[in-house]
């Protein structure tokens, strides 16, 4: 009974529940500190696996600050020079009055404006849809009235346009792809346009008029499909969303890291190829797909999207859905990025979930596992980053916690095989106190290590956590040799003071030389919480106030050392006496023994047979 007792007292890390969850939590926060906010903490720990990220373009990649800059109609082609938002600009061209009139029809269609908060001008609503209102108040030089729609027909992402009747006019603007077929001959060259405009990277948007026949009340119960025919363009708008500075350097950090990026996008495959090559995501060899052009069998989309730098455009949320189903299937962990209320299945079905924090959705934010709060590129790469070394830490207190485990049960072993004979050398009490009082504190100290600075020049870990490598290294190192000095310090102490087997057990030699076992253990633990600190480098070559939560985590495992000790009502509880000078001697050096067995298996870790990582 006693046996059975202390081998599940010994074998239950009874602090590796409450670490882990801190680690994850301080993970967490130190994401949140570089604006990544995480609504589900196993999703820290999923981050460091993440193999494929599905980016979108706008506000992701590109700062969202779209400018109208240019806009094509029948007449002519008038370009647009302005900052920001601000209602001055430069105007080149002499189709002033059709571009204006475009620029009105498009507005009539839109909801976002331009707004002047103090002395400057932000953006409401659209960040798009404000853009195209700065373009109308630079046109027509002063500040258009909003007309009270009639009947406003939403944007649907499959007929990729939207609508409003105003008066008796039908404003439509859209995907040129969308509204062009429905204006006949007045579309005129407007499709090379288009092609032309998006080959520069630019967002063209058609737009589009008609005078609804009869009274205004007989359109207002129909579909859109009903009113928006046989429509008179009015021209192209192209907008210029400028990339962010520094996507391109943080593309290549997550390349580096052994990890896949893709732009996902709603916008022209010509828009989208222009600005991923612009930034430096393009793959080589090139390749851009439409929604439309995916193919039926799942396996072949995943073999068709499975490649760095794979540009995918003018796809709906049923299909980003399809995109990470077909991305799992070929054993990836994805992160897909989504802002709109349809992108929730897609952020629900991907493995990381990621909503925009400024121009994301509700709906977008309850699917995702992430939020931007800076809707930044670079800042999914440094949620990966702590996720990767939220991982690591993980993998560090584990290999602690077992280690001590390992030295627990030793004891308890031992007595069962010595048929009792042997006394047992720590006792339940003890063990406890070893779980709780001395092993949690170091545990938490190595579950917030900070991130190493090579932990993006790798790729993303594949294996288990209990894995081949971790059990060698828990079993036959460290553990062995803080069980074996454990038990050492304990048999100096009992045979010195004259026991033999066959004599009767004297309580007070027993409790001295179980002193020096659970000193032995404690300072074993002190040595092995720097040892875990890396599965490669020796403690010595890590900067030993490099993490000074550690410090003050073992000058506390000390000081619970000593009054374990010498405070008399606890040893008493726990059943045991300070050890003589002796047992502290070879106690001390459980230190060195733990440092120099680390040392040599890292040393030799290269050449032992368990080397290849388990796959995961």
């Amino acid at each position: 009974f006693l046996f059975a007792i202390g081998v599940a007292v010994a074998l239950v890390p009874e602090g590796l529940l409450p670490t882990v969850t801190l680690s994850l939590a301080m993970g967490a926060q130190r994401m949140a500190a570089r604006h990544a906010l995480v609504r589900n903490l196993e999703a820290v720990e999923t981050l460091g696996s993440t193999t494929f990220i599905c980016t979108d373009k706008t506000g992701t990649l590109t700062q969202n600050r779209m400018n109208a800059v240019e806009v094509f109609t029948a007449d002519g082609r008038v370009k647009v020079t302005g900052e920001g938002y601000q209602p001055d600009a430069d105007i080149e061209g002499t189709a002033i009055s059709a571009a204006t009139r475009t620029a009105l029809g498009a507005r009539a269609a839109s909801q976002g404006r331009a707004v002047l908060h103090g002395a400057e001008w932000r953006t409401e609503g659209d960040p798009m849809e404000a853009a195209i209102d700065v373009l109308a108040r630079r046109l027509s030089g002063s500040v258009p009235e909003d007309a009270k729609p009639a009947r406003r027909f939403a944007f649907d992402p499959r007929r990729r346009r939207e609508s409003v009747i105003v008066g008796a006019t039908l404003f439509v603007k859209g995907a040129p792809e969308s509204v062009l077929p429905l204006c006949g001959e007045s579309a005129g060259a407007a499709a090379e346009e288009v092609e032309a405009m998006a080959s520069r990277g630019l967002r063209v948007m058609a737009v589009a008029m008609r005078e609804l026949p009869g009274p205004v009340q007989d359109w207002l119960g129909r579909l859109p499909e009903e009113a928006e025919v046989d429509l008179a363009l009015l021209g192209l708008i192209a907008l210029h969303d400028p990339p962010r500075p520094d996507v391109g350097d943080v593309i290549q950090t997550a390349r580096e890291a052994g990890i896949k990026v893709g732009m996902i996008t709603g916008d022209h495959p010509a828009t989208a190829a222009a600005i991923a090559r612009e930034i430096g995501l393009m793959g080589s060899p090139e390749l851009v797909l439409e929604g439309s052009q995916f193919p039926e069998d799942e396996q072949i989309l995943g073999a068709l999207l499975d490649r760095d730098g794979i540009v995918v455009s003018r796809v709906s949320p049923e299909q980003k859905l399809r995109v990470a189903k077909a991305l799992q299937s070929r054993g990836h962990v994805v992160a897909m990025t989504g802002d709109g209320v349809n992108d929730g299945p897609a952020l629900q079905e991907a493995d990381i979930g990621v909503a925009m924090g400024l121009s994301g959705t509700d709906v977008a934010r309850e699917a995702s596992d992430l939020v931007l709060l800076d809707d930044h590129f670079a800042t999914i790469v440094a949620a990966i980053e702590q996720g990767r070394a939220t991982y690591a830490n993980i993998h560090r207190f584990l290999t602690y916690h077992l280690t001590d485990n390992v030295a627990e049960l030793t004891p308890f072993v031992i007595w069962a095989l010595s048929g009792g004979q042997f006394p047992l050398a720590l006792g339940v009490l003890q063990i406890l106190a070893l779980d709780i009082g001395t092993d949690l504190l170091p545990a938490l100290a190595l579950g917030g290590e900070p991130p190493g600075k090579g932990v993006l020049k790798r790729p993303p870990e594949r294996r288990h956590l209990m894995d081949r490598r971790l059990m060698f290294r828990v079993f036959c190192v460290l553990g062995a040799v803080e069980a074996v000095m454990e038990m050492t310090a304990f048999s100096v102490v009992l045979f010195g003071g004259g026991w033999a087997r066959g004599f009767p057990q004297n309580a007070g030699l027993v409790m001295a030389a179980s002193g020096a076992a659970f000193t032995a253990v404690v300072l074993g633990q002190l040595a092995n919480a720097f040892a875990c600190r890396s599965a490669t480098r020796p403690p010595w070559n890590q900067g030993w106030f490099t993490n000074r939560l550690l410090l003050w985590a073992v000058l506390a495992e000390i000081g619970v050392l000593a009054v374990c000790l010498y405070v008399l009502p606890v040893s008493a509880v726990l059943g045991q006496l300070p050890p003589p000078p002796i047992g502290f001697g070879v106690a001390a050096l459980a230190v060195p023994a733990v440092f120099a067995a680390d040392w040599a298996h890292k040393k030799l870790r290269p050449c032992l047979l368990y080397t290849s990582p388990t796959p995961r």
